[in-house]
């Protein structure tokens, strides 16, 4: 199982088309009141959330996978998402079980006995507002600890990242997850206005209070000074340009499924890389032959891995997206490439 998981070739990826026709329609049913479109949508509601507990995976179309995505990225607000997935058979069941449910998605306690969980604000100069907040998670014991920051998605500081940073603290290190909208008040406690909030701000701006979060960490009391990077979707992106920014102080840096560093920045990345991508996301899988190139080009160390039969979002637990086996091994792994790097 382990050897089809893993390549260093091209990426596993199927040609599964996009939702054109479904996506044209969203002009049409913009700008114009469209009462039996929304009829449509709330009759189906309820019997949809009848649905939502026995859809899984396997049974949602990649068309309505598709309709997330464009959703989860902000091209659809909530209403077009569901009201375009409603025109695929079952779509509306689908569509509602892929929204996330955070609540029974917890593995790990905030009152877990192994950890303590603390949130903190420090100096975040050139950040979108001087200042930072974040979910600091220590293993209990005095320390000192290797440390990994773990950033979240496009949508700020949810539970699923928080959930994240609990795992990662019961494998021995400290873990901070930073709150990227704390500038802006904070995770809303909904993801559509979280991504509504983290799109609005200055995204430099943004990526300084990241490299301030790890910068805090790395120096933090408890630390032993080396340091780690994960980071999903949007976190993803973001671990390979903490690599670029960090250089040397940096340890390790394990993205999954964000967007590749800019290649022309390759040659600074100086800390090893695991890097997991999902089979079925071709926004971003199409950028990995160039960023490998630059990779090799530049020396980097790395080791890559498609997980055959996932989506984008393969690792987080709150939705259908999550795939258990691949999640479990990319996890596995992860840890496993931390603490070898971060000894």
């Amino acid at each position: 199982m382990d050897g089809a998981l893993s390549s260093t070739g091209s990426p596993l990826v199927k040609d599964v088309g996009r939702p054109c026709e479904a996506r044209s329609r969203v002009v049409s049913f913009e700008g114009r009141e469209d009462e039996h479109g929304r009829d449509h949508i709330h009759a189906g509601m309820e019997e949809s959330r009848m649905a939502i507990e026995a859809v899984t995976q396997l049974e949602i179309d990649q068309r309505v996978f598709d309709l997330y995505d464009e959703y989860c990225h902000g091209r659809l607000d909530r209403r077009q998402f569901l009201l375009l997935a409603s025109a695929v058979a079952g779509g509306l069941a689908m569509a509602q079980a892929l929204l996330p449910r955070y609540a029974e998605a917890q593995t790990i306690s905030f009152t877990d006995a192994r950890i303590k969980g603390t949130y903190v604000t420090y100096p975040s100069p050139g950040g979108n507002s001087g200042q930072m907040r974040g979910y600091l998670v220590q293993p209990t014991g005095n320390g000192p600890f290797p440390v990994v920051l773990v950033i979240h998605e496009n949508r700020g500081l949810n539970p699923y990242i928080e959930d994240v940073a609990r795992r990662v603290a019961v494998e021995g290190f400290v873990a901070l997850a930073p709150d990227g909208l704390f500038p802006a008040g904070g995770y809303p406690g909904n993801d559509d206005d979280g991504r509504t909030l983290q799109a609005n701000l200055d995204q430099a701006k943004l990526r300084t209070d990241m490299l301030n979060s790890a910068k805090f960490l790395k120096t933090h009391k408890l630390s032993t000074g080396k340091l780690g990077v994960t980071g999903f979707c949007w976190g993803g992106s973001t671990t390979n340009f903490l690599a670029v920014a960090l250089g040397p102080d940096l340890q390790a840096g394990v993205p999954f499924y964000g967007a590749a560093a800019e290649t022309a920045s390759v040659p600074k990345i100086k800390a090893p890389l695991l890097i997991h991508y999902a089979e079925t996301d071709q926004r971003i899988n199409e950028m990995w032959p160039a960023y490998e190139g630059a990779l090799k080009a530049a020396g980097v160390s790395y080791q890559v891995n498609f997980y055959p039969g996932t989506q984008h979002g393969f690792h987080n637990n709150s939705t259908p997206r999550y795939n258990e086996a691949a999640a479990k091994l990319a996890w596995e792994r992860t840890v496993g490439f931390f603490k070898t790097n971060l000894a």
